[in-house]
């Protein structure tokens, strides 16, 4: 099944795309995500390796991803090891701003370890896959909220600094 939430962000793609191209930072947006770090001296961008440590209530899981579409400020898009989904997010002008979508796709399925996992542990699949489409939302909204925050600090005009304080006679 496959899953897919968008939403509108005041800021350009280049801001956003700083944002959802740093997989390092996801563990700052999403409710899943505790720890992402790359794979030893690697950089960001196509065939890049990284590993997810990922929490739901009190289980812990590791999987590993590489990042299969790189394309700086239009899509990002990586296939977990383990469970064989596809996440993307994909950003687009859109308003002065920018259209950012982000999908979980599972065009090979789910692994059947996957499966198995899942149907043991987080529910099932029916269950699992509410938890994760609510986590989409969760992270889009974050990203969102982190974009816009930077973007307008970015272009606020400074105030006027305060008169200097009366000093006493």
């Amino acid at each position: 099944m496959d899953l897919e939430h968008s939403i509108h962000v005041d800021a350009p793609p280049a801001r956003v795309w700083e944002l959802v191209s740093d997989l390092t930072r996801m563990p700052e947006w999403s409710p899943q995500v505790t720890s992402t770090r790359l794979r030893e001296g690697q950089q960001l961008g196509a065939d890049a390796e990284f590993t997810n440590l990922n929490r739901h209530g009190e289980l812990e899981w590791t999987t590993h991803g590489r990042i299969q579409r790189f394309e700086p400020e239009r899509e990002l898009a990586f296939r977990i090891e383990e469970n064989w989904a596809v996440w993307s997010y994909h950003l687009e002008p859109e308003d002065g701003g920018t259209r950012l979508t982000e999908r979980r796709a599972t065009p090979d399925d789910i692994s059947p370890l996957s499966l198995e996992l899942t149907e043991g542990f987080l529910g099932g699949v029916e269950s699992f896959n509410e938890v994760l489409d609510e986590g989409i939302r969760i992270t889009l909204e974050a990203i969102r909220a982190t974009a816009e925050a930077t973007e307008g600090a970015s272009t606020e005009v400074a105030a006027e600094p305060a008169p200097p304080a009366a000093r006493p006679r």
